[in-house]
């Protein structure tokens, strides 16, 4: 096995052992859409934004099994104001017949070294989706 299959092993054992255990613990649930690029199943607390993690970037480098990346996807095409696009908040991400979805990735680094600090991962992805969550729920009636 060489070293970005292992890793992907690895980062997917902890995220579904560690990560998803957790995060349904606290009010999340499985996703009902579907990634248009990570293959595995999502998980979502309301149905504006879901999660994903991605356990294929990075996977060839040498501390890929320290990190990993969560992406929150706002899985609808519509306008969203400028204030929250770009690389702070969401940019696109084409899912084909010329629309785009809305998404946010960030870097979890849930290992440094010898110290593992899943707990605090844990937290940061909890508040950063619900933070990302209160900039979209405005948008919740253009959805109707």
């Amino acid at each position: 096995m060489n070293l970005s299959e292992a890793n992907k092993v690895f980062r997917k054992s902890i995220i579904k052992g560690y990560f998803e255990t957790r995060l349904l613990n606290l009010d999340f649930k499985k996703s009902n859409i579907k990634h248009p690029s990570i293959q595995n199943d999502g998980l979502m607390q309301t149905n504006l934004l879901h999660l994903f993690f991605d356990i294929d970037t990075g996977s060839d480098y040498p501390d890929g099994d320290e990190w990993f990346m969560a992406e929150f996807i706002f899985p609808y095409s519509i306008k969203i104001p400028d204030s929250i696009k770009g690389p702070d908040y969401f940019s696109t991400i084409s899912v084909g017949d010329g629309k785009n979805f809305w998404r946010h990735r960030e870097l979890i680094r849930y290992k440094y070294g010898k110290s593992k600090k899943l707990e605090e991962s844990l937290d940061f992805i909890e508040k950063k989706y619900k933070e990302l969550n209160s900039l979209l729920e405005p948008l919740q009636k253009d959805l109707k």
